[in-house]
């Protein structure tokens, strides 16, 4: 499966807030780090406050931040929010479906089963698990240095 630009941006935004939670961030220091056009970026951030997982605040020192606990976060529903369909082939949407196989075919079942089991894996990760890597660090751009979650006897801090 393949998520569209618009969700990767969404994703990638809220780990980015995840990471900086100590501090408000602006759209266009995510933009500018991730390359993003910071139009595009604003409607993502705009449908993830509708959802209730960023908050906004206004004025001259305002900025983004997570609007829930990254634990609360629910990967699942993230994707299903901003993805607009999980049309696997034509078959999926019945409005546009001009396959001929359509009535004897199997394999709109078995991609239907495929996408479920998908969207359950998704469903089983928040936005806390995408934020920590297996060694107790936070993932964070190459222009950042990893920020540490945890302390380890015997592991130096960066």
């Amino acid at each position: 499966m393949r998520l569209t630009i618009y969700t990767d941006y969404a994703l990638r935004t809220l780990m980015h807030l995840a990471v900086q939670r100590d501090r408000l961030v602006t759209i266009q220091d995510i933009a500018d780090l991730h390359g993003i056009a910071k139009n595009h970026l604003t409607k993502v951030v705009h449908q993830l406050g509708l959802l209730g997982v960023v908050e906004t605040v206004r004025g001259r020192n305002g900025g983004l931040k997570l609007g829930k606990e990254p634990a609360q976060i629910n990967i699942g529903a993230v994707v299903r929010s901003t993805e607009p369909d999980f049309y696997m082939a034509e078959c999926f949407n019945r409005s546009r479906n001009e396959c001929v196989l359509t009535p004897t075919c199997v394999l709109k079942g078995v991609l239907s089963a495929a996408t479920a089991a998908y969207l359950d894996v998704l469903d089983g990760v928040t936005l806390e698990d995408l934020a920590k890597t297996g060694n107790g660090r936070v993932p964070a751009p190459a222009s950042f240095k990893s920020i540490s979650v945890q302390s380890r006897p015997g592991v130096r801090k960066k």
